[in-house]
């Protein structure tokens, strides 16, 4: 399916050219059957000679009604653009034109209508003049009655041509819905309507509405319908309605969204770029129009075409997106191309002119490079939600390396790891018993975002990672003299009873307190079985070899004979020979070596 907008001054006859062409009324509401005019949007639809389906937003042409004009014509890829051949063009017709040039829609018709009241030719040749500095410049022009059905073959023939250049639909992209109404069906509940312009939509999805406050809800969909027909999925681009559950029909407006869980970044500050004509002076609150949506805005210009903008409540807007700006008081249009979704704050002096210089270079989508150096470091997800492009590879970008699922400017990398090796040395330096730094600890003193960066950042540092902890190569084996003193001392005395483990005011006495103690064992130089019992690192594999001599299974009293120790020894040494699976416990007071697919160690 194809969706196409009508715009025009009032009274030019659109309402009546999309029955024509589909023989649905558009024009939903008794009021506007009275009163001849369209107040609000309407939908109608028809089969293409083509065999194509398309569907007409049509549009209200007064000018009261502009803000429901630019809700419908926003979602909408293509439009009609109808001047009326006994008026010509009309003051609306500009402003209609001007919305849609500041859309950036590029695709549509110039449609001459009542050919029958009036020569088309003056009307025709005007339209095209002034279409022809507009975005729809080129558009092909079809001239109609559709009273008497002149020309309808003709511009069904050119509809058909038209669709056929529309972009090809992105129905595997981020699911999200402009909402443009709203109501209840007896029996079936909640259902709201929309263009769908990019995603899937499935009957049992699981969406997340999003409202103009900024909330969000969860809501399933329980059915779905697009041209009055039911189906279970609907690709975009399309208009389809969507029964929802899980929210009632006056909780949901106009303006609000549904979006695929989990895919769209919320923000309520954007840079932006003004398109066409940039003004003298911008006034300082604008309505913003996007999608469907319609909101105040603060408004503070950087500089150039560049603006930053300030919602009232959080938006799904990425890089991309296209805006309109209209000034209620002077009734002008802006045309504005969101250029960041997440901006950086501008703190210091000239930071407004400098991003002001940014923006204006900053093309339609952003900056791979450019976004992750301003941030040092963000997640491919992170990327990929803010709009961006990220290439396979090692490289994605100029200056720009992958680790994992982190994307990191090659400037941060090196400031993290030129951080993260002084943090080291200043370490090594004042605690030469404990010369090395956590994996946390590392992480903080270089400024890396997560620890799973660390493996790679630690080895373009040239430092080590061991038992969770980072240090310079060698500075685990590393002790003052004074420690490797008392550790030879008592290394001899255990090399005569491997198995008399020193009580606490031995080590003591030696001068190993705790912190001395775990330096050693960091170091390799002594295993420790408990809180309170160390030993030579040989000390288990020498205790395989004796308890390998005898009689299986044995106790607990026999192991501790057999290796002339204490039970306050022998008890964490058998449950230290047991967590390595070299001996295996039977029941409360025997055990086993493992033979022999476990020989007992040389």
């Amino acid at each position: 399916m194809h969706v196409i907008a009508t715009a025009g001054h009032v009274d030019h006859g659109k309402s009546t050219l999309v029955r024509a062409l589909t023989g649905i009324e558009p024009d939903r509401w008794a009021e506007e059957h009275r009163r001849g005019l369209t107040i609000d949007l309407g939908y109608a639809w028809t089969t293409l000679p083509s065999g194509e389906q398309v569907a007409f937003v049509d549009v209200p042409g007064h000018e009261r009604f502009i803000g429901n004009m630019l809700a419908g014509l926003g979602p909408a890829p293509a439009v009609l653009l109808v001047v009326a051949a006994d008026e010509g063009w009309r003051q609306q017709t500009t402003e209609h034109l001007a919305a849609v040039d500041a859309l950036g829609v590029t695709h549509g018709l110039v449609v001459v209508t009542r050919r029958d009241l009036a020569d088309p030719a003056p009307a025709l040749a005007d339209a095209l003049a002034r279409v022809a500095r507009s975005s729809l410049a080129g558009s092909e022009a079809v001239v109609v009655s559709a009273r008497t059905g002149e020309g309808l073959a003709d511009l069904r023939a050119a509809i058909d041509s038209l669709v056929g250049a529309l972009d090809p639909p992105a129905a595997d992209g981020r699911l999200r819905l402009w909402i443009d109404r709203s109501f209840t069906i007896r029996g079936a509940g909640t259902v709201v309507t929309g263009t769908l312009g990019e995603g899937t939509i499935r009957a049992g999805d699981e969406l997340v509405l999003h409202d103009a406050a900024g909330r969000s809800r969860h809501v399933t969909v329980r059915g779905l319908q697009s041209l009055e027909r039911s189906h279970d999925v609907v690709p975009a681009v399309a208009r389809v309605a969507v029964n929802l559950r899980g929210v009632p029909a006056e909780e949901v407006r106009r303006g609000d969204l549904l979006l695929a869980p989990g895919a769209w970044p919320t923000t309520a500050q954007l840079d932006v770029r003004l398109t066409g004509e940039v003004p003298d002076r911008l006034s300082a609150h604008l309505m913003v129009h996007v999608g469907t949506h319609a909101a105040e805005a603060r408004v503070r210009p950087l500089g150039g075409p560049a603006a930053r903008l300030t919602l009232p409540s959080l938006l799904p807007l990425v890089a991309g997106d296209r805006l309109i700006l209209r000034d209620p008081g002077s009734r002008q249009l802006h045309g504005a191309l969101v250029v960041d979704a997440d901006p950086p704050r501008l703190q210091r002096r000239g930071a407004a002119a400098a991003r002001a210089d940014v923006v204006a270079r900053q093309g339609s989508r952003p900056d791979l490079g450019q976004e992750v150096g301003r941030r040092g470091a963000m997640t491919v997800e992170a990327a990929l939600a803010l709009g961006n492009r990220v290439p396979g590879g090692s490289r994605p970008a100029a200056s720009v390396a992958r680790h994992g699922q982190w994307l990191v400017s090659d400037a941060a990398w090196r400031e993290w790891a030129d951080r993260l090796r002084a943090a080291v040395q200043r370490k090594a330096a004042g605690d030469p018993l404990d010369p090395t730094l956590t994996l946390e600890a590392g992480r903080a003193a270089a400024g890396a975002p997560d620890r799973a960066l660390l493996a790679d950042l630690t080895a373009y540092a040239g430092l080590a990672v061991r038992d969770g902890r980072v240090g310079l190569p060698g500075h685990w084996e590393a002790l003052p003299e004074q420690v490797q003193a008392a550790l030879r001392t008592l290394e001899a005395r255990l090399g005569d009873e491997p198995f008399a483990a020193p009580e606490q005011r031995e080590l003591q006495a030696l001068g190993l307190g705790p912190r001395e103690v775990a330096a050693a064992v960091r170091a390799g130089r002594l295993v420790r079985l408990d809180d309170d019992v160390v030993l030579l690192p040989t000390g288990p594999a020498r205790a395989m070899r004796v308890l390998a001599g005898l009689p299986q299974p044995f106790t607990t009293s026999e192991a501790r004979v057999a290796l002339a120790s204490t039970r306050r020894t022998v008890i964490p040494l058998l449950e230290h020979l047991d967590g390595r699976g070299w001996t295996r416990r039977l029941d409360g007071s025997h055990r086993e070596v493992r033979r022999p697919d476990r020989p007992a160690p040389s």
